[in-house]
């Protein structure tokens, strides 16, 4: 099977070692995925504040990118979510396009999705000692319906202690272009989410959006929350190079904050 790489903006421009660790996990299982150069934007930015032409022109972009492939994985619902539920309507009135758009949205994956339901993986063998908590994103959770996939993943590493969350499917703030236009209104959703975080005394976060996870990462920084902030694919990748390293995988320390 031909699996791409829809690494993102945010993975691609900001947090390239997300797109790196998805890679690596989906190796170790087998799979060797391609990364179309041509790839760009999803759109939805440009969706969500109303230009729907710049967005469609962003659609068109990734039609032609993944248009032979048989799987899109990317580490992100919120961009799965554009592709599965926006880019058919983006199309309504051209059919030949609403149809590619429709092959597309059916076989792009969010990384745990594919892992679980496509893959059939739910126990990569990794090993990671340390107490760790949740966050589902919005569009992940909602859009797309994935919550029981990181849930299986996570039970599956060893020696982690899973934290629930408190409060966990309350919104971070993010939302794109919704921090920008309420800062204030997100600003606070963000600090009652860090309020969380801390009170679950873990020390690592994981999830599997960068947008929410950069915006609770730095407001945990300016509160000096000791917290590190890891995408699901960063702490798979890491647990499984420690399982390959049994000697060391109980003694490693755990580093800063990643984000």
């Amino acid at each position: 099977m031909k699996v791409s790489l829809f690494i993102t903006c945010l993975c691609d421009a900001v947090y390239p070692r997300v797109g790196e660790a998805m890679a690596k996990v989906l190796a170790r299982c087998g799979v060797e995925a391609e990364f179309p150069a041509v790839q760009t934007c999803c759109g939805q930015p440009a969706f969500n504040s109303g230009y729907w032409p710049e967005a469609a022109a962003s659609a068109e972009t990734l039609l032609e990118a993944f248009h032979d492939s048989d799987f899109v994985v990317a580490p992100s619902g919120s961009c799965c979510g554009m592709i599965h539920h926006y880019y058919p309507k983006l199309f309504e009135n051209d059919p030949e396009k609403r149809e590619r758009a429709e092959r597309l949205a059916e076989k792009t994956y969010e990384f745990t999705q594919f892992l679980v339901n496509v893959l059939d993986i739910e126990d990569l063998g990794a090993v990671f000692p340390h107490k760790v908590t949740y966050h589902p994103s919005c569009h992940g959770s909602r859009l797309l319906g994935v919550r029981e996939e990181p849930m299986k993943l996570l039970s599956g590493v060893r020696g982690l202690e899973l934290v629930p969350l408190p409060h966990a499917e309350d919104c971070c703030g993010f939302g794109g272009t919704f921090a920008v236009k309420m800062s204030d209104i997100s600003g606070a959703m963000v600090m009652e989410k860090t309020d969380h975080v801390l009170e679950t005394e873990a020390e690592v976060l994981t999830g599997l959006d960068m947008g929410c996870l950069m915006n609770i990462s730095g407001h945990l920084r300016y509160r000096g929350g000791p917290v590190r902030v890891m995408h699901l694919a960063e702490l798979l990748e890491e647990g499984m190079a420690a399982a390959e390293r049994p000697t060391m995988a109980g003694s490693e320390r755990l580093g800063g904050d990643r984000l």
